[in-house]
């Protein structure tokens, strides 16, 4: 492994503290390398952009520090590649498993699989008690909304249910799809669908732009 150049780079790369312009830069250097190997696992199923968006965030946060998970990369135990492959394939399993029991729970035979319990790159991490700083800045980034676009996009007709109150609500710990459904008296297809379409793309922008994607 010595001569592998990605664990080179990550070497290079947790040299350096969170948050700082090099570690961002060896992420983002480190990412665009195992894009660009060939093999990183790929599926076409509607909801692996946002798994893959997971995986890259459990990445980030677990890469140098065990931040979220219980232990750090460990490049004895497993090459990096096969390390985030093995995270990749769990957690598209469970969106698998949520999509079936959305569909065996809905009324509507002719529901699409893809109305299912959708990930974004930040679902399902219950936050720590020191929240990590993507997390965090994630947050602010909603809260703030800077440029007007999270409360200016929202359900045609229901101007109350915009990209800034679905993604706050998604963020961790997350509400149940389920729950927004009763309580914003909106099915589940039509939420998830909506936030798929028009809350992920600015999700996706906001996370390239900060350097986690």
């Amino acid at each position: 492994m010595t001569n592998d150049p990605l664990q080179s780079l990550i070497e290079e790369t947790c040299r350096h503290p969170p948050q700082t312009v090099e570690r961002q830069r060896g992420l983002t250097q480190l990412y665009r390398l195992i894009v660009q190997s060939g093999k990183l696992w790929r599926e076409y199923t509607p909801y692996y952009e946002e798994v893959w968006q997971q995986t890259w965030l459990y990445f980030c946060l677990n890469l140098c520090e065990a931040t979220t998970a219980k232990d750090k990369y460990d490049r004895d135990r497993s090459h990096v590649i096969t390390w985030l492959n093995f995270y990749l394939k769990q957690r598209l399993k469970d969106s698998a498993i949520k999509a079936q029991h959305q569909k065996n729970r809905t009324v509507s035979a002719s529901q699409p699989a893809d109305d299912d319990d959708t990930l974004m790159f930040l679902d399902t991490f219950a936050a720590p008690l020191d929240i990590p700083p993507i997390l965090q800045a994630t947050r602010d980034w909603v809260e703030t909304d800077p440029d007007g676009e999270l409360q200016g996009t929202h359900i045609r007709g229901r101007k109350d249910i915009t990209c800034q109150v679905l993604i706050r609500r998604r963020l961790p710990p997350e509400t149940a799809w389920e729950d927004l459904s009763a309580e914003l008296d909106l099915p589940v297809s039509t939420l998830s669908s909506f936030y798929q379409r028009k809350c992920m793309p600015q999700l996706r922008k906001f996370g390239e732009s900060e350097g986690y994607l």
